[in-house]
């Protein structure tokens, strides 16, 4: 049986401000990780040195500088969140790290809190700002100007699975698999062919197959080989390739198909090379055709729609869990992957309270029909960009939400939950605890370990290199029994 699946998502933020002629990305994007009322007062550096950005999953390490900020700019772009989550300025953006979760319920509550999280450091960023400038914030991947930027994925494997069996099948799987979860574009960018519309917003910006950078020459296989666990048990999968979705279902699909795919290559399950030529070439393509009707040439020989292709990853999926144990997040994330395939080959329009692409598309055909414009018209861009709008009270996604014209999978209660608390069952729980316990002594964090000022003793570093291990049933005892952080770290090492 595969690992476990630990996941989490990393969102980039398209920001502006309005009535700001002179605008400067990075300073705002310090402004609204600094407005951000958790914890806003703890000076806690990211630890940089537990990083290797320029490991290469094919064994070997990337020529490069790696970026290590000074101190005082490190806390200044850095917030480690008391849910365990990472909140930070990523080169012009600002960007929300959701902490550790082992189910995709989770992740979607957690990447749902970084929604309003970011809501409220922009209202909070906003006061700040001279007369009638106004700070806004989009979940979307694209700035109209030739930049995109990502919503990444990052999936706990078996450090044992060959890689080249991950590039040989997840590559036809994640060209593919934009038709449930791309958010929609008007138009195209980065050179494409041009078009009225598209599923994906970064179809257009991939150019390579398989490579680590994720800025320039993106490739659809990201070889970055930073587990940020047990390096000899883990390696870390990090997907680039999605869009940031707003729709519920989209996300739990985005994640959750993608986490079942993963764990049928660890166990040696995929019995079908689905290999696509020109791979490059077909995401553009598949983006390109809202119909999903489009067939692709097989390595193998023959064609196929990217539904058709992605049905033979479902039919793999289900042959697999009529003999394995299925608990009831998989069998729900299955039966929703079997039902909106079957509606995409029939009619994508028919999901249109499920799927991000098909639910924009609907709304802005509906208003180029009553005000008789076309694709072009500047009114359509400006709608499109509206739907990524973070704002409550202006995003028209969030104004679908409230009327009830979107499915949704998860509760506000559990969002806000996921706001304030760290979650229970990964090392993200020990994370956000020991930030809410012991901020003031909280030296520096990363991923896979904790470091504490302990006064006149020199910094005490603690691994966690395993990720199931920190949860409230490890470690809730202990913190408990350890009111201050001297005591927490004699206990530790004791």
């Amino acid at each position: 049986m595969p690992l476990p699946k630990v996941i989490g998502s990393e969102i980039e933020y398209g920001i502006t401000v309005q009535n700001d002629r002179d605008f400067d990305p990075i300073s705002n994007c310090v402004l609204l990780v600094n407005s951000y009322e958790d914890n806003r007062e703890a000076q806690i550096l990211w630890d940089y040195d537990q990083e290797n950005p320029l490991a290469d999953a094919r064994g070997f390490d990337v020529e490069g500088e790696k970026y290590t900020p000074n101190q005082q700019e490190n806390i200044a772009r850095n917030k480690t969140l008391k849910n365990g989550a990472r909140f930070y300025v990523d080169h012009a953006h600002p960007e929300y790290s959701t902490p550790e979760v082992t189910n995709v319920l989770d992740l979607l509550a957690y990447e749902r809190a970084g929604e309003r999280s970011l809501e409220q450091a922009r209202r909070a960023a906003s006061l700040l700002l001279p007369f009638n400038n106004v700070l806004l914030v989009y979940k979307n991947n694209s700035d109209r100007k030739g930049n995109s930027y990502g919503n990444h994925e990052n999936y706990l494997l078996e450090r044992r699975t060959p890689f080249k069996d991950i590039v040989e099948h997840m590559t036809p799987f994640l060209v593919t698999r934009q038709i449930f979860c791309g958010s929609g574009k008007v138009g195209s960018e980065n050179r494409a062919s041009p078009c009225d519309y598209q599923i994906s917003q970064r179809a257009d910006f991939f150019e390579t197959e398989v490579a680590l950078d994720t800025m320039v020459k993106r490739p659809i296989i990201n070889t970055r080989d930073e587990p940020h666990a047990e390096r000899e048990k883990y390696r870390r999968l990090h997907v680039i390739v999605g869009d940031s979705n707003l729709c519920e279902v989209s996300t739990y699909l985005r994640m959750g198909v993608t986490s079942i795919v993963l764990g049928l290559i660890e166990d040696g399950e995929i019995t079908k090379n689905l290999s696509i030529v020109d791979p490059v070439r077909i995401i553009k393509e598949v983006s390109h055709d809202p119909s999903c009707k489009r067939e692709y040439q097989m390595e193998r020989g023959g064609h196929m729609t990217a539904v058709q292709i992605q049905q033979e990853f479902l039919a793999m999926s289900l042959r697999y869990f009529s003999s394995h144990e299925i608990d009831p997040i998989i069998k729900d994330v299955l039966v929703r992957w079997e039902s909106v395939l079957g509606r995409l080959a029939e009619d994508p329009m028919l999901l249109a309270r499920e799927v991000d692409w098909v639910i924009k598309r609907k709304l802005i055909m509906d208003y180029m029909s009553k005000r008789g414009l076309d694709w072009k018209h500047p009114q359509v861009q400006m709608l499109d960009l509206q739907y990524h709008d973070i704002r409550p009270d202006k995003g028209l996604y969030f104004l679908l939400e409230r009327r009830g014209t979107v499915d949704r999978i998860i509760e506000d209660e559990m969002i806000e939950k996921a706001i304030i608390d760290p979650p229970t069952d990964t090392r993200a729980y020990f994370r956000g605890e020991c930030i809410r316990r012991y901020s003031d002594s909280v030296f520096g964090v990363n991923w896979d370990s904790i470091s504490f000022n302990l006064g006149e003793e020199p910094i005490k570093r603690i691994l966690m290199n395993e990720p199931l291990k920190g949860t409230k049933a490890h470690v809730e005892e202990l913190l408990d029994a350890s009111p201050t952080v001297q005591e927490l770290v004699r206990n530790l090492t004791s």
